[in-house]
């Protein structure tokens, strides 16, 4: 997927449908000149709706769709006819899309499931007809309700994606390399900071394909992330709904132990509720060590979190980090 082709935050003006006049018609036919009211209800405005789609994975298509409106409801007819009502208009978005107001930041919705619908504005109700209004005091009432006018305002969609585990390294740690191997996702790969410019995701088979589990690639992390350094920190959102992170530190670090303590406090900076998730660390491109370096960087790595060396390039440690991955997630 392009960078330019990813969006994951788009602004909106959205507008529901008028609903539909009621009518103050009276009854007439050829044998009746001056029958009852039977004038019908006007028709409901259409609605804006948000519908999850599992085949979008960015907020492109909405991009340069900066005004979306609803039809309004027609207005009711006399026989007791109700108007017919304004067409929704239904906005497909990727799963893990938020809803927000534009205004005050707040939360409104989440869409997570494929086909799942969310009513983003709501259309004005009909105005009801003259039938209505008749009473035994006022039989002729000639006049009927408006339609109720629809709700307009400015929102904000947030695309977090869906993941179950989140790969977490500064820039050239091997996580777009790992996930190439793991996967069949074809992330850009160099020997250079940055060269992953938006997430990827790609789908992890494990026992020969009758299991798998979906893993996340962002942008690398650098210190000072959650205060807007680098372009990870556009990115972190994506993570807080994996349910697992794997930490990935180079071995040739010059302080590994350090390096994770910075990753950790970018995270926590950004969402503390981050570290309630179940961490594993992989010291990548370990093929550049033997097993006496190996166990010496052993003892100098942190404690307390599940950690392998692994080698995306001899593919080294590759099969027990899936095995890792997996019990964890099961957990």
């Amino acid at each position: 997927m392009a960078s330019v082709n990813f969006i994951d935050y788009v602004k909106i003006f959205v507008r529901s449908g008028k609903g539909g006049a009621g009518s103050a018609h009276f009854y007439r036919d050829r044998l009746t000149a001056h029958g009852g009211p039977d004038g019908g209800d006007g028709g409901r405005g259409g609605h804006v709706i948000l519908r999850g789609n599992k085949q979008l994975w960015t907020l492109l298509h909405l991009k340069y769709r900066k005004h979306i409106h609803a039809k309004d409801g027609n207005y009711g007819l006399g026989g007791m006819k109700t108007g017919k009502e304004g067409a929704d208009t239904i906005l497909d978005v990727p799963l893990g899309t938020i809803v927000r107001d534009a205004e005050t930041g707040k939360q409104l919705y989440e869409i997570t499931d494929d086909g799942q619908e969310m009513i983003l504005m709501r259309g004005g109700k009909g105005g009801r007809g003259n039938i209505h209004f008749k009473s035994s005091v006022r039989q002729s009432p000639e006049y009927a309700q408006p339609g109720q006018e629809g709700q307009e305002d400015w929102r904000v969609l947030e695309l977090k994606v869906l993941a179950d585990i989140g790969l977490v390294g500064f820039p050239n740690a091997g996580k777009s390399t790992l996930l190439s191997v793991l996967s069949a996702a074809k992330p850009e790969i160099a020997n250079y900071p940055f060269t992953t410019l938006v997430p990827n995701l790609g789908v992890v088979p494990h026992n020969d394909g009758v299991r798998s589990f979906i893993m996340a690639d962002i942008p690398g992390i650098i210190e000072g992330a959650h205060e807007g350094k680098g372009i990870g920190h556009r990115f972190l959102r994506h993570i807080e709904r994996n349910s697992a992170l794997l930490f990935m530190i180079p071995c040739d670090t010059d302080d590994i132990s350090k390096e994770f303590d910075v990753l950790v406090n970018e995270l926590e900076q950004f969402n503390p509720e981050l570290l309630d998730k179940e961490r594993i660390l992989a010291i990548t491109k370990s093929d550049q060590l033997d097993q006496e370096l190996e166990d010496a960087l052993q003892q100098e790595l942190p404690k307390g979190v599940k950690t392998i060396f692994i080698s995306s390039f001899t593919k080294k440690g590759i099969p027990a980090l899936k095995e890792i991955i997996f019990k964890t997630l099961e957990a």
